[in-house]
């Protein structure tokens, strides 16, 4: 099949990767936590879930918890405040973080029209909620 110029992936989905060291602590996470349905899993090494229409995919790696950036970003719309409480009535602490321009309103940053909440999975991964 040929690829017409200029078309690469525009069009084609993604899926976050997201590396964890204990994928059973994970799946407690990923699945009772966030309420992510699972689609597959790869024996001990990786498990994909659901999200919109979109895929996460946690799989076992000895570099959990390196990155301290953004790993993944739920785009929530108007549920954004729900989900936050729901999240934190589940347990789950929110990062706050110094950006300029933002403040805070409780557990979510504003910046204008924008607004967002930070937290962690077990291994430190950094997991965001957008409004848009």
């Amino acid at each position: 099949m040929d690829i017409k110029e200029g078309a690469m992936l525009e069009s084609k989905d993604a899926a976050a990767n997201i590396a964890v060291k204990d994928l059973a602590k994970a799946r407690k996470f990923y699945e009772g936590t966030l309420g992510l349905k699972q689609l597959s899993a790869e024996g001990e090494e990786a498990i994909t879930y659901a999200s919109g229409r979109s895929q996460i995919i946690v799989y076992r790696s000895q570099y959990a918890g390196t990155n301290k950036a953004t790993a993944a970003t739920w785009t929530a719309g108007a549920d954004l405040e729900g989900i936050v409480g729901a999240l934190k009535a589940k347990g789950v602490k929110f990062e706050h973080y110094d950006m300029p321009g933002m403040t805070r309103r409780g557990e979510i940053h504003v910046a204008g029209h924008i607004q967002a909440a930070w937290f962690k999975d077990p291994d430190g991964n950094i997991l965001s909620i957008m409004n848009g």
